[in-house]
């Protein structure tokens, strides 16, 4: 069941992140599940990799690099998410929203 509520909430996350940002465009709830299940894939599978790849410039950077791979993640599920669509500056910056809008939501299901 808890997994079900983090579920919707990275999808409502990312239906304010539509609404705050003009160049992040989600057509549907049902996309926004979509887009959420598939970044929650992306960020099991792929991320770790990146992580690992880009650890230098990470440690030089201290962490903040993390953000490049998430905007670079969200730009990447853009390119095959029927009804999504965001260049990578905006990817960027909804990243960075979207780490907020998560961090908030993690202390509140704690």
């Amino acid at each position: 069941m808890k997994i079900l509520l983090k579920w919707v909430a990275s999808a409502l996350s990312l239906i304010l992140v539509s609404t705050l940002l003009p160049n992040f465009v989600i057509e549907s709830f049902y996309t926004a599940l979509v887009l959420s299940l598939i970044l929650g894939i992306l960020n099991v599978l792929i991320k770790p990799i990146l992580v690992i790849f880009t650890l230098p410039i990470n440690l030089l950077t201290l962490g903040l690099f993390s953000f490049v791979i998430n905007a670079g993640l969200i730009w990447f599920a853009s390119t095959f998410v029927k009804g999504f669509s965001t260049d990578f500056q905006t990817a960027f910056i909804a990243a960075i929203i979207i780490w907020f809008i998560s961090w908030i939501t993690n202390v509140l299901f704690k």
